[in-house]
């Protein structure tokens, strides 16, 4: 991979890598920690997701697993994300106009 792919690569990886990051500091918060920072602004993906992750909403995660012995590794690391998300936890309040 070289020059433009490599860039978005790059990118793609640092977006995640953050997701990461954030889904860690919303389980920490959830699980009661005080004065927990969660960096939504360091990439444009948890900027996008930020209501949906820690905000005002109801959020559904799907993981897809493999039952294959070559995949062991990516699935051992989706189910440990999974976990991390089902420990966020979000209270959803209807939005209404008091007027």
């Amino acid at each position: 991979v070289k020059g433009v792919g490599l860039r978005e690569a790059a990118m793609i990886n640092k977006s995640l890598t953050t997701l990461g990051m954030v889904i860690s500091a919303l389980a920490k918060k959830g699980s009661g920690q005080k004065g927990v920072f969660i960096p939504y602004r360091d990439s444009v993906l948890t900027w996008l997701l930020k209501e949906s992750l820690g905000g005002n909403s109801k959020t559904v995660m799907i993981a897809a697993l493999s039952p294959a012995d070559i995949n062991y590794e990516e699935t051992l690391g989706t189910l440990r994300y999974a976990n991390r998300m089902k420990q966020i936890m979000n209270v959803a309040k209807v939005n209404e106009d008091p007027n």
